[in-house]
């Protein structure tokens, strides 16, 4: 499953712009060009912008309805957090296509704020499982304790529920976050003149003598998601250790 994968770092040392073996030397001067293309440049910062945007907004709002579904299984809150977990059922295209609708009628347009609500689209409903998992993964008297004590429901909230789930905060944005920097299917139909970074990579595909910085962008991002995605797995298991103490 990883070999396919494990070829764009292998080739973007090799010193030719052809894909094929065998490999004609060893270089690293397509990662050195990188940070001087004003084009990858920009597209990494849109791309940040972006998904830092989509991520804490998916994370606050999946977090409090996780909390809403686990704590208030009331039918109104069942309703909605089961009509927020629709989208991950969905297809990417049918989202894009669907956000591209909405944003171009109430005319907004192609753009970064389209592609952010695009993510928010697909962020949202996998925050909303993974915290929900949490919030079920302590008793609730501890939170009958902090009533009894004088504390209200927003007090028990803010100082008792987020701080026993933290760890699984954590991991839910730096996943809503990866998932959002990397996604193309959704940004391909919002971007307009200013693209994220994957829009960027596809573009570049049709030049030849791109290729090799292609690749080397490619790995760049390939190891920073992969640090990410372990990171928020370390956080999200620091939980069981943290509720032992």
């Amino acid at each position: 499953m990883y070999l396919p994968v494990l070829m764009i770092p292998l080739f973007s040392l090799n010193d030719s712009i052809y894909v094929s073996f065998p490999l004609k030397g060893f270089t690293t001067q397509w990662y050195a060009s990188l940070w001087g293309n004003d084009g990858i440049r920009d597209a990494f910062f849109n791309s940040l912008r972006v998904g830092l945007s989509a991520a804490v907004v998916s994370t606050a709002g999946g977090t409090m309805s996780a909390y809403a579904f686990a704590r208030r299984p009331n039918p109104a809150a069942r309703t909605i957090t089961s009509t927020a977990l629709i989208p991950m059922a969905v297809p990417g295209i049918v989202t894009g296509v669907a956000v591209l609708i909405v944003v171009n009628m109430i005319t907004i347009g192609p753009s970064l704020i389209a592609v952010t609500l695009g993510h928010i689209c697909i962020c949202l409903p996998l925050v909303i499982v993974i915290m929900k998992g949490r919030f079920l993964s302590y008793s609730k008297s501890i939170e009958e304790a902090a009533f009894d004590l004088g504390a209200n429901e927003w007090q028990t909230f803010l100082m008792v529920s987020l701080p026993l789930v933290a760890p699984g905060i954590a991991s839910s944005f730096f996943l809503a976050f990866t998932t959002s920097f990397d996604e193309f299917i959704v940004s391909f139909f919002l971007t307009g003149t200013e693209p994220t970074l994957p829009i960027y990579i596809w573009s570049q595909l049709r030049f030849p003598s791109h290729l090799p910085q292609t690749l080397a962008l490619g790995s760049v991002i390939l190891l920073g998601s992969a640090s990410l995605v372990l990171l928020a797995e370390w956080l999200r298991r620091q939980e069981p250790r943290r509720k032992m103490i």
